[in-house]
């Protein structure tokens, strides 16, 4: 089996060099490589059977966002830099919606030196900590609540095991795994990347989420299959919302005297981008 994280400096060159044959044919190149190691993470993660996450708290998750090699250097202060895709529902027992690209960003001070990679991993609880992302971004702690969160069937002292919070995040370094403190860090949505993976200029995260973007390629559909499988949901096989929904082959008309049936409700929409 070919190793994502091998396999994404490749996937680069091949599509530098396609590009002056077949302009445009791999704009997305870098983030279809994006997708494979996400996806390798949430698979390496969940096959831990002591470290994986919490059954209880994936059924309770609106959001997950995988973040691979996200890197910290620190000499004194530091700072952490990522980026990885974030996928949401509506409904607990809901299909994903397609991956959205996001960028994470956090400092820290005091006495620290030294350079680390991580693979993160963030779980949102509630629609308030996906809808709160206004103007694109959100701050871990502030504008949301994140607690480090639990793996397997136990919990740290520092754990909000009565999943309170509205975000829990997770870290794998050095091959272990567990509750992480993110406080002060960024969530924001990246656009270009967005762009290039859709093929579409000015793509929102609404848009995507909607399902009202193009089509998402196959790497994208692996993901979601995987995080089906974790989180025990259907796979998402239309790009909108409602064409997921099993529909009448016939439409019947109401009996005599009966009121007429209501509207469907609109479809929810994410509020992540900057109406300006």
């Amino acid at each position: 089996m070919i190793n994502p994280r091998k396999a994404f400096p490749a996937l680069l060159v091949t599509a530098a060099l396609g590009f002056a044959v077949a302009p445009g044919a791999h704009a997305g190149a870098r983030e279809e490589g994006r997708l494979l190691v996400a996806t390798e993470v949430l698979e390496e993660i969940q096959g831990m059977p002591d470290s994986r996450l919490p059954d209880s708290l994936l059924s309770r998750a609106y959001g997950i966002a995988v973040i691979p090699d996200v890197t910290k250097v620190a000499f004194i202060f530091g700072g952490r830099h990522g980026n990885g895709v974030l996928v949401v529902r509506d409904k607990l027992n809901a299909p994903w919606s397609n991956p959205v690209f996001v960028s994470l960003t956090g400092g820290s001070w005091g006495f620290q030196a030294g350079a680390q990679s991580s693979d993160i991993i963030l779980v949102f609880t509630t629609k308030n900590g996906i809808e709160g992302i206004a103007g694109g971004k959100i701050t871990l702690g502030a504008d949301a609540s994140v607690a480090t969160g639990p793996v397997g069937r136990q919990g740290s002292a520092a754990t909000d095991i009565n999943f309170n919070a509205e975000i829990y995040s997770y870290a794998r370094t050095r091959g272990l795994f567990g509750g992480i403190a993110l406080d002060g860090s960024v969530i924001a949505i990246d656009k270009s990347a967005n762009a290039a993976l859709y093929g579409k200029s000015g793509v929102t995260a609404t848009d995507i989420f909607s399902g009202q973007a193009p089509a998402a390629p196959a790497t994208a559909q692996r993901f979601l299959e995987r995080l089906a499988l974790a989180t025990r949901t259907s796979v998402r096989t239309s790009p909108a919302p409602q064409a997921d929904t099993p529909a009448s082959s016939t439409v019947q008309a109401p009996p005599p005297g009966a009121a007429p049936p209501l509207a469907p409700d609109a479809p929810r929409t994410y509020p992540l981008e900057d109406q300006k």
